[in-house]
């Protein structure tokens, strides 16, 4: 997939139609990404990038800690090296200010229609719990059902919580264990029973199930989307 560098606003030549082309090659293929119903990585990335641009233009005297340096005078008798910025001030800030006016209305939108796949891939998820849920939800396992249901998808799941002064933070980590093909005996539950018999460091383990309504890539969409579902499911049980 095309990608766009970090300091792609900064980096090489600083120049507006060169800076418009890398963009609109970045956002065809974001798009592409999107219509192929892959939300992932594209979607953070979209994210990163426009904080980025909405940073620089409230701190544009954060952009020069962006631009290369060259050695202006060496100073040889102290051993030290004075750099001096090779861009100047209104120049180089009028430049900037063009091409962030034309980019931020393109991430706006391109951002939207993210957002839009997001939520269409959540309304066709659905997330219920396997079996008796024990008290402990921040460890278990996740079951992943993808359409059309014929294979389930087993990880095991660590909710971690991080705290500031302000606000409670929970992220969550997954690791593929198996994938199993369901039939009338291999129930949900009945693989629940069967993991722990042979995961004993997970004698009640909480079990979630969450089930995709509509084919749905798994590594780009439906798994990550499932991942902050299933924090959110765990987060209201715990409230």
């Amino acid at each position: 997939m095309n990608t766009l560098p970090v300091n792609w606003l900064t980096e090489g030549l600083l120049d507006f139609e060169y800076k418009k082309y890398l963009l609109l090659a970045y956002l065809q293929a974001a798009k592409s990404e999107f219509g192929k119903q892959r939300l992932y990585p594209i979607f953070s990335d979209l994210i990163m990038h426009y904080r980025n641009l909405q940073q620089v233009k409230e701190h544009k005297r954060l952009v020069y800690e962006s631009f290369p340096q060259r050695i202006s005078r060496a100073d040889f008798e102290k051993l030290e090296l004075v750099y001096e910025k090779i861009v100047q001030d209104d120049e180089t800030m009028e430049q900037i200010e063009e091409i962030i006016q034309y980019a931020t209305p393109l991430f706006s939108q391109a951002l939207g229609e993210g957002k839009e796949l997001y939520e269409f891939v959540e309304r066709h998820l659905e997330i219920s719990p396997v079996g008796i849920t024990p008290m402990y939800h921040n460890e278990g396992y996740l079951f992943l059902d993808t359409y059309p249901g014929k294979e389930t998808q087993v990880y095991a799941y660590h909710i971690t919580v991080f705290e500031n002064t302000y606000e409670k933070y929970r992220g969550i980590n997954t690791r593929h264990l198996q994938t199993v093909r369901r039939s009338l005996a291999q129930t949900h539950e009945h693989l629940k029973v069967q993991l722990i018999r042979e995961r004993q460091e997970l004698p009640n383990p909480a079990t979630f199930l969450a089930v995709a309504k509509l084919p749905i890539p798994v590594e780009q969409s439906l798994l990550p989307i499932a991942k902050r579902s299933l924090v959110k499911y765990v987060t209201q049980l715990a409230a």
